[in-house]
């Protein structure tokens, strides 16, 4: 496995122009559907829009984005020294309150007249408070998806990283799944590998036989044996938080490829294969995310099994893990060039065995480019 610092190092926070370009475009956004403003909570949000990630727990650090004009970063002065650089950033005020003062008093001359959205980081406990003070609040998943779900070539290089990443953890799976070996071991073992080639370790799954029915197990003391399969789903984070995320489905003693054709495992991993090859291949920009997902799941139907494909077909990636556009029936979403999305069909039969291929994609004028390798 190659040592990542052998590799270009990724910037962890990108050049300020960079920020404020987001950051205008919000306020486009905002103009355009006639709010008041976003306010904005730790998290993935406040990273697109300043590059910290400084989280003050239960204390309220709130980014207030006005439909024009400066935005205000609401912060405990706890936290002053972390989000220093951010308050040098043009087009940003840094205003901190101390312990027993009212932050959401210093909201309120911040928020200005109108309906206010609110980002999803934001806990209900911070959201009703901040109604009491700025008035009507609405969600912001509309106004902040709008400018998150296409790419900037920034953030396409990070998440381009984190692909070649995991598909290196993964190249090293299939001597780590042995007869006699237990789940949890090659957990452990794989978040180390991930760690090599990420700054942290996002998620780990290793479902053998039966517990890979469960697209949401992790792993356990299950011993493996010979012939199982096993869903592998991993991902980490680099750079400036961006996240891999990438999913293969082995068979002990036999890697990714299936030796029985005429096995039921065999027929339902080929109509997989072939259900997400469609997908892909089909894939363009001006589609609905709705129509994406039934390109892949119409196939799994015709085969029989569409009973056991029991989630969307993907999901946006980037500062979040799960983000917009959601790859999933009925979503009217126009996919757009710069869109970056996973194609992830699954089949799960309780009691017996699980599957699933997952792959991320770049949308480009000409299709979707899938930023994975690995073999499948």
């Amino acid at each position: 496995m190659t040592d990542p610092h052998d590799s270009v190092k990724l910037p962890e926070i990108f050049p300020q122009e960079i920020y404020s370009r987001r950051l205008t475009r919000v306020q486009q956004h905002l103009r355009d559907r006639g709010l008041g403003g976003v306010i904005i909570g730790s998290g993935p949000e406040l990273a697109y829009l300043t590059g910290s990630w400084t989280s003050s727990h239960e204390r309220l650090t709130a980014l207030i984005v006005p439909p024009s004009g400066n935005a205000r970063l609401l912060a405990p002065a706890t936290d002053a020294t972390a989000l220093s650089a951010v308050g040098e950033m043009p087009g940003i005020e840094l205003v901190t309150w101390r312990d027993g003062e009212n932050p959401y008093a210093l909201a309120e001359r911040a928020c200005g007249s109108g309906t206010v959205a609110v980002g999803t980081s934001l806990t209900a406990d911070h959201v009703l408070r901040l109604q009491e003070t700025c008035g009507e609040v609405v969600l912001a998943t509309d106004v902040l998806a709008a400018a998150f779900m296409v790419k900037g070539k920034e953030e396409i290089e990070q998440l381009e990283f984190a692909a070649s990443a995991i598909d290196r953890v993964h190249a090293a799976v299939p001597e780590l799944l042995q007869p006699g070996r237990n789940e949890r071991e090659i957990a452990a073992e794989l978040d180390a590998l991930i760690l090599r080639e990420h700054s942290r370790t996002d998620f780990i799954i290793v479902g053998s036989g039966p517990n890979g029915a469960d697209p949401h197990h992790d792993f356990s003391d299950r011993v493996l044996a010979e012939g199982d399969p096993v869903v592998v789903d991993l991902g980490g984070t680099v750079g400036a938080g961006y996240h891999s995320d990438c999913t293969r489905t082995y068979v002990v003693g036999g890697g990714t490829t299936v030796d029985s054709a005429d096995s039921e495992f065999g027929r339902a991993y080929d109509t997989l294969r072939r259900a997400q090859a469609d997908a892909m291949a089909t894939a363009r920009p001006g589609m609905t995310a709705g129509e994406l997902d039934s390109v892949a799941r119409d196939r799994i139907n015709e085969a029989g099994y569409g009973t056991y494909f029991t989630h969307r077909l993907g999901h946006g990636i980037g500062l979040a893990l799960h983000e917009e556009p959601f790859i999933i029936a009925r979503n009217e979403t126009v996919l757009e060039p710069g869109m970056v999305f996973s194609i992830e069909p699954g089949i799960y039969i309780p009691g017996k065995w699980g599957m699933r291929i997952e792959d991320i994609v770049v949308l480009e004028e000409d299709g979707a480019r899938p930023l994975k390798t690995c073999a499948k």
